[in-house]
């Protein structure tokens, strides 16, 4: 009789254990890492991991939408560590290889790598307003096995009768659509929320 308890009892701790490891499995958020260099009208290149300040207009956007909808975002702060001890990071145009190296080492889940520039057109016709636009591509990428999932572009507009703000709308416009991307493809890829 002692032995049959004993195994119910064990059989209920190992089933308690099983279903605590699913939960905290499940509660896991994925993990990624953004890395959109920035080109606004008029102002020189800018990307994040060069000097380790904040997230650039393109990737404030895509980092509010993904957070909404239950993603983790790291946070410049939060990878200030590796970028310090590997100066390798410390380039503009980041290789594929190199940004899954980043993401292993921070432990992300996802890498997005991309580029976004903002350009001013001709004027409103009858106003001091100026046109400007913005394009971004950029590549989802696996961390895991360094495999690209999604070839991504978007593009935004604005008018504006400063044009640096006017760029700025429009990278903000263009990383909104580039969430809904970036959102659909981890979806397909089935990268958890």
């Amino acid at each position: 009789m002692k032995k049959l308890i004993l195994i119910v009892l064990a059989s209920f701790l190992s089933l308690a254990l099983a279903m605590q490891s699913g939960y905290a499995a499940r509660d896991e958020k994925t993990k990624i890492i953004l890395l959109i260099a920035e080109q606004n009208i008029e102002s020189p290149q800018f990307a994040w991991w060069l000097s380790e300040v904040d997230l650039s207009t393109t990737e404030l956007k895509v980092a509010q939408q993904l957070i909404a909808q239950g993603y983790e975002v790291l946070e410049p702060s939060n990878l200030t560590k590796i970028l310090r001890q590997d100066k390798a990071f410390r380039l503009l145009n980041l290789a594929d290889t190199k940004s899954v190296k980043l993401g292993n080492l921070a432990k992300a889940d996802y890498v997005v790598l991309g580029k976004a520039v903002a350009s001013a057109g001709g004027n409103i016709v009858q106003s001091r307003m100026r046109s400007c636009f913005a394009n971004v591509t950029a590549k989802l990428i696996r961390v895991k096995d360094g495999k690209v999932i999604a070839y991504l572009d978007a593009a935004g507009n604005s008018a504006h009768m400063d044009v640096i703000t006017g760029g700025r709308e429009a990278l903000s416009s263009a990383g909104g659509d580039l969430a809904e991307k970036i959102i659909n493809a981890l979806t397909k890829d089935g990268g958890k929320q």
